[in-house]
């Protein structure tokens, strides 16, 4: 399998972007048992499944973002996979929670989904609202295609300084202009204990330094 273009990222890898637990995402993509025993699929088909190791693509990272956020609410997880099966009949994708219509088209699939089982309406009681969960901010610097597929996503709000883009070091947070991956650039901040020091080492402007530190100490804090 082709992986260069896809992204390429390992549970724990996925789990620091998203802010979700490295055993949530295996859970969610590799399929798991419950308590009795039994075996529960994937909530959708991996981008990458030709691997020896667990891994997964960019299109996988970005849906978890939207999984973590219902997640995060206290969405139930079959709730979850009930949206994602109508969704990606309905706008005939794998991934329907990263494409675009989902801001806007999602909101009657989430609900069906909550009605498709009797003990799922005390979420109601709790004022559990669509609007709360998928909000414009959560798919703020992700670019899509001319067919509404997320192509592409700038993590620091009103920048570009920082992308995830599969085309670029396998995916990895980078700055856009130079394809340095930021976990590269603040680690080297925090042994120099200089912002200048390594914008000089790296020949790359403070400014970009400054959003990979910012970009870095976002994941540590979610």
């Amino acid at each position: 399998m082709e992986l260069i273009g896809l992204g390429l990222y390992t549970p724990n890898q996925a789990a620091r972007i998203t802010g979700a637990d490295p055993r949530e995402v295996r859970r969610w993509m590799f399929g798991y048992k419950n308590q009795s025993g039994e075996l529960q699929p994937p909530l959708w088909q991996p981008q990458i499944t030709q691997s020896e190791d667990k891994v997964i693509g960019f299109m996988d990272l970005m849906e978890l973002r939207i999984v973590k956020a219902f997640v995060r609410h206290g969405v139930p997880l079959r709730t979850i996979r009930a949206s994602i099966q109508s969704a990606q009949q309905i706008f005939d994708t794998p991934y329907p929670f990263t494409a675009n219509r989902f801001l806007t088209d999602g909101k009657s699939i989430f609900y069906e989904a909550i009605h498709q089982e009797p003990q799922l309406t005390d979420l109601l009681k709790k004022q559990l609202v669509f609007e709360s969960i998928i909000r414009p901010s959560l798919y703020a610097g992700i670019e899509f295609d001319a067919t509404g597929t997320a192509t592409r996503w700038y993590p620091l709000k009103k920048s570009r300084a920082v992308i995830l883009d599969p085309k670029l070091s396998f995916g990895r947070p980078s700055l856009s202009k130079f394809g340095i991956p930021t976990e590269i650039i603040a680690a080297a901040v925090k042994v120099e204990g200089n912002q200048k020091r390594v914008a000089s080492q790296f020949d790359i402007p403070v400014a970009d330094v400054s959003a990979a530190v910012k970009f870095e100490d976002q994941l540590m804090a979610a």
